[in-house]
């Protein structure tokens, strides 16, 4: 990037006083051009004696009319000069002055003619008003008025919220200049500095503002007639709309978050100006830039070099496409908005610069100094033989994080070492694929080597997906709001794709616990997609997922990496979006997890997910984490339990079934997990034969009980168990009791007789020996 001299100030009218008046670094200043950039106004704070005044200069040395207006306390001062759109002549403009007491005039400049009034107009409807700050939006007037209170001795202190913020439409035409009726947007409010977007204004609290108030900003949406508040650096945002005039009271707006807000800390802003994309830029006293969208969210750009700022050191700010401008002591820095990236550094020879309109030259900056106009160009060069900065960078940058997870040595790995190392060349051969296949559409596509030819054949399809992918991603951001929904839920799709075939780090985890928290089902539906899962014929789950895929779904990160903020693991993501959008599924899903674990590691392995939590326990914990219990969450714990044909689990769910009392359950469980081995089968015949003992209520499936009961058990064993469990009576024990709760001889009789009946464990262990005629065994033939 060069610096190039435009102008000395030689081609502008009155040029050697802008020289004068630049000169005099001691006084702060105002610069601002016109949209054509063809007029610099200079809004020059003089002290004592010499006057504060504003003076208009022309470029190319128009002769006409010139335009000076200065004061001299207690005159009002002036708050704002506005470059407005003039709709009677296409690419003309207007200039309003905005005075402290509400009165406004309209000037338009006229070749040969030079500057002419138009019209001046009273901005407020009170006498007593006086405007704090103003900006325009659109073909309107939108600004601060302070209202003093009525009476003289009134204590300033009580009165904090007697400001007021006004709108109201000027309009320009061949008949004249006409203000439209004034509107309030806010009354009662404390102090704001009003910034404008075209299609948001944004009100950022004054420095004067109490403690309690400058902890957030406000942003007003005209056309829908909403406030937005937000606190960005809490992660705050709330939006209200006003249905009435009655609503747009201070206090009343805020009245639902005034809890949350008072435990805020105050906003850190040094500096505040508008950027060309309709976001807030701000500076804090720390030297960070970041920037507010409309909708309220945050996003940190860059980080200043040189420490906190002082109060009265300037900070100057302006975009320029996607390239912000910041000027400090000195020094310019340009920084890409997008990625946060550093793009050029240029310390300035000039002692104080102001930024200037660039019409001719979207690619460049041009700045007022001293000594004359320069210009910085930062457009591409012609010669595409060497990689995109911005790109390049990524890639190794995305190296280093890679490299250093799987480094030993403990020394951090930089973009430069690994650029000056030689070693790993992976990231050298992919910048020169992507750059290469990122301007194959637009230019003549360059030769590359054999090995990067052979690798770029082969991820040819990942160059794809990158590539649509980052097509999506501007579509989202350009889309109409009508058609924001459908890409983002192929957004949401390809993002779930990419990250199930990457490696499944914290980072990666947390995104991916954003995705599901802000697109919920967006997210189900790629869940779906990329594990393939449908019902065949027979309505049994079915998922044809890969080995890799079924990997990131059981990841199980870290105990101290879980619950920072909230942080889930995958395999919790997805049963909650079962519950939420399938419920039905999930068991089958759980099952159809637990054979992938199966196949894979051997059983209670130390490495598989199961050596950790089981799988149903994992699920059972996103159930259990639901607001509301209802019965159709009794009935999910009893499946996500049985499926999962652990003999505790079983058990669990057998003791469920017998708490609610649902016994013919209880017989179809018994009946169904006791082929599964002996040992379980004892411990639910055991079970069921303490619940015979104590009630009456399993009499109508004794003939299906009774098959359960274990070979090794004998008639003393079960005589033994139903007399412990047998209930405690408060009275005296009786022959014949009139309850027919109590439990006799004749229901057991049957089981009894069977286990009397039947061989016993020993003498089915010598009846094979019996039952073989030859004894003792011949003797087996001799080698000869």
């Amino acid at each position: 990037m060069k610096l190039r001299q435009v102008s000395d100030l030689s081609d502008f009218s009155r040029g050697h006083w802008l020289r004068e008046l630049l000169c005099r670094g001691e006084e702060p200043k105002l610069v601002q051009s016109s949209p054509d950039g063809q007029h610099v106004l200079l809004l020059q704070k003089s002290r004592p004696p010499i006057l504060p005044r504003v003076v208009a200069f022309q470029r190319h040395s128009i002769a006409g009319a010139d335009l000076e207006r200065s004061w001299e306390p207690p005159q009002p001062a002036l708050v704002g000069l506005l470059f407005l759109q003039s709709p009677v002549v296409p690419d003309s403009w207007v200039l309003a002055v905005v005075w402290e007491h509400g009165r406004t005039e309209v000037w338009h400049f006229v070749v040969a003619v030079g500057w002419q009034l138009l019209q001046t107009l009273e901005l407020c409807q009170g006498a007593r008003a006086r405007v704090v700050s103003v900006c325009s939006q659109g073909a309107n007037l939108v600004w601060c008025e302070e209202r003093p209170p009525l009476g003289a001795h009134s204590d300033m202190s009580k009165c904090a919220f007697r400001f007021c913020v006004c709108a109201r439409a000027l309009e320009v035409g061949e008949q004249g200049v006409r203000l439209g009726a004034a509107r309030i947007v806010l009354h009662n409010s404390p102090e704001y500095q009003v910034l404008a977007s075209p299609q948001h204004v944004f009100l950022v609290p004054a420095a004067a503002s109490f403690a309690t108030t400058s902890k957030f900003l406000l942003i007003w949406h005209p056309e829908k007639a909403e406030f937005t508040i937000t606190a960005p650096s809490a992660g705050f945002i709330h939006s209200k709309v006003l249905h009435s005039s009655s609503e747009s009271d201070f206090k009343k707006l805020l009245l639902g978050s005034v809890g949350l807000l008072s435990g805020f800390a105050p906003l850190d802003i040094h500096t505040s100006t508008m950027s060309n994309s309709g976001g807030l830029l701000l500076v804090s006293t720390k030297g960070s830039v970041s920037i507010v969208e409309p909708d309220g969210t945050q996003r940190h750009i860059f980080d200043l070099e040189g420490g906190p700022l002082a109060q009265g050191s300037p900070v100057q700010l302006k975009t320029f496409g996607n390239i912000l401008a910041c000027v400090l002591a000195g020094v310019l820095y340009l920084v890409d908005q997008n990625s946060g990236r550093l793009v050029e550094k240029e310390v300035l020879s000039m002692k104080e610069v102001h930024f200037l309109e660039s019409q001719d030259e979207e690619d460049s900056i041009q700045l007022l100094s001293q000594s004359g106009i320069y210009s910085f160009s930062f457009s591409k060069p012609e010669d595409s033989s060497r990689p995109e900065p911005c790109l390049v960078e990524m890639v190794f940058e995305e190296a280093c994080r890679y490299y250093q997870r799987r480094s030993l040595s403990s020394s951090k790995l930089t973009v430069e070492k690994l650029k000056k190392g030689g070693t790993f060349q992976a990231p050298v051969v992919l910048a020169a694929i992507l750059q290469h296949s990122l301007h194959q559409k637009q230019k003549p596509a360059r030769s590359l080597e054999d090995t990067y030819a052979k690798l770029l054949s082969t991820v040819s399809l990942e160059l794809q997906s990158y590539m649509s992918l980052e097509l999506l991603k501007t579509c989202v951001v350009c889309a109409p709001e009508s058609e924001v929904e459908s890409y983002c839920k192929e957004l949401v799709e390809q993002e779930v794709s990419r990250i199930l075939q990457s490696d499944m780090d914290k980072d990666n985890l947390a995104y991916l616990n954003s995705v599901f928290a802000s697109f919920p089902k967006a997210a189900w539906k790629a869940t779906r997609s990329c594990l393939q899962l449908q019902q065949n014929g027979d309505g049994l789950l079915v998922a044809r997922a890969t080995p890799e895929v079924w990997k990131k779904v059981l990841c199980q990160p870290q105990l101290e990496e879980v619950g920072q903020n909230g942080m889930v693991p995958l395999f919790e993501l997805i049963c909650a979006s079962f519950l939420r959008f399938k419920p039905k599924w999930l068991p089958s899903f759980v099952e159809l997890t637990q054979q992938y674990v199966s196949s894979s590691w051997s059983y209670s392995s130390k490495e598989g997910p199961e050596g950790r939590v089981p799988l149903y326990k994992r699920a059972l914990g996103v159930l259990a984490r639901k607001s509301k219990h209802s019965e159709a969450d009794d009935e999910m714990e009893l499946e996500l339990l049985l499926c999962s044909k652990r003999p505790k689990a079983v058990l669990q769910a057998l003791h469920l079934l017998i708490h609610l009392k649902q016994w013919q359950r209880v017989v179809e469980v018994a009946e169904k997990f006791s082929k599964l081995s002996p040992l379980l089968n004892k411990e639910i015949f055991i079970t069921l034969l303490a619940e015979f003992a104590q009630h009456r209520e399993l009499d109508p499936y004794l003939d299906r009980l009774w098959p359960l009961c274990p070979a090794e058990l004998t008639a003393s064993n079960i005589l033994t168990m139903v007399l412990q469990h047998l209930p405690h009576s408060q009275e005296d024990p009786v022959p014949f009791s009139s309850e027919g709760n109590q439990l006799t001889v004749g229901l057991l009789k049957p089981l009894l007789q069977r286990v009397v009946q039947r061989p016993s464990v020993q003498d089915e262990m010598y009846s094979d020996a019996l039952q073989n005629t030859t004894f003792p065994p011949p003797t087996p033939p001799r080698e000869h």
